[in-house]
């Protein structure tokens, strides 16, 4: 992608969901993202010579404003995690640009930065895992687990830590005698409350959540959403979410980034994308979701084909072997990510010739 995504300063639609207010399209950018890309080499032979890539992130752009809820959804393998590991550096980025604005309102190219001048972001940028088993140490307390980030950042004060901790698990549910134990004496929602609490520790401004709901039983992942709503609140927090489910990004998020095989093909405000997709693949998504009516009829029409391998892409628009509106442009020339209302983006040459169902 050539051109940069600016966000528009036309106001967005009045609608909001009671339980989750929309932010205003005047709040500062927290996080700018510029044709990400994201290559896994693929090797091969003795001398592991390098014959292919996987593009798991190819050229992708958005933006976070800042107190806003930004989702990123897709099928599995799409790049969503990758895109967020890249953006939080745990991957090195093959190219582009990852802008973020520091307090003072500095703006970073985090993407070039070394190990060591990536320690000062660090605190800033905090991400909750997919899996509540499998990201927390079973051989740590709850204390050691949720203090760890403090001590490696400079706390090295033990009654501080303590009593820092004491009030991260109040503030997300859990009782302050529960810091003596043990992971495995949890439940899957009470250790996701312990990774949002380690997330917490530092005051970040930016928290990754990877999925953090995925795991759990449908009523524990309400409880787990609210709870995450109300420290948006609260502490003023930045949310980039990664999911696939739409019923939970519809609850939490205020924009939303759909992707597909790395690239992004429509960005919107949560509203109006569901009330109104421009891509295919978007509408694809919409009437997978389950309608929660015994009296409406929900017919679900399955994509022909198999997802693009990122190994090996399709030329043109990567959708278009799947896509019932393809044309001869979607199959030889590669659709930009271009505004076509208020805020509303999206990668299809056919965008405005379309008429796609959505949800009410």
């Amino acid at each position: 992608m050539s051109d940069v995504i600016e966000p528009t300063s036309v106001a967005q639609p009045s609608a909001a969901r009671p339980s989750h207010p929309r932010k205003s399209a005047s709040s500062p950018l927290l996080l700018e993202v510029r044709n990400l890309k994201k290559y896994f080499p693929i090797y091969k032979g003795v001398m592991r010579k390098v014959i292919n890539n996987v593009r798991a992130v190819d050229d992708v752009s958005f933006f976070v404003r800042e107190g806003e809820t930004l989702g990123l959804v897709g099928e599995s393998g799409c790049g969503k995690t990758t895109a967020s590991r890249c953006i939080l550096r745990a991957f090195p980025v093959t190219s582009g640009e990852i802008l973020f604005r520091e307090a003072d309102g500095k703006v970073t190219d985090l993407a070039p930065l070394d190990r060591q001048d990536l320690r000062r972001f660090r605190p800033q940028m905090q991400m909750i895992f997919q899996d509540p088993f499998g990201s927390l140490n079973p051989r740590m307390t709850i204390f050691d687990i949720v203090a760890e980030p403090m001590y490696v950042n400079g706390v090295t004060n033990r009654s501080e830590r303590t009593d820092r901790v004491a009030e991260l698990l109040k503030l997300v549910g859990l009782r302050q005698e529960y810091m003596r134990r043990y992971p495995h004496a949890f439940s899957g929602g009470q250790r996701q409350r312990i990774g949002i609490a380690r997330a917490l520790a530092l005051n970040p401004r930016l928290v990754v959540a990877d999925e953090p709901v995925s795991a759990l039983d449908v009523s524990v992942q309400a409880q787990v959403l609210n709870l995450l709503l109300d420290l948006q609140e609260k502490l003023h927090l930045t949310y980039l979410f990664v999911a696939h489910d739409l019923s939970v990004v519809k609850h939490i998020c205020d924009r939303v980034c759909v992707m597909y095989v790395g690239k992004i093909v429509e960005m919107a405000s949560t509203e109006e994308l569901f009330h109104r997709p421009y891509h295919p693949y978007t509408a694809a998504l919409m009437m997978a979701v389950p309608v929660p009516d015994p009296s409406r009829r929900h017919i679900i029409q399955d994509l022909p084909g198999e997802v693009a391998s990122p190994a090996n892409p399709p030329s043109g628009c990567y959708f278009h072997p799947r896509c019932q509106y393809a044309q001869e442009v979607c199959r030889t020339q590669t659709p930009e990510l271009r505004q076509v209302s208020p805020d509303h983006f999206v990668s299809c040459h056919r965008a405005e010739e379309l008429s796609l169902a959505g949800i009410k």
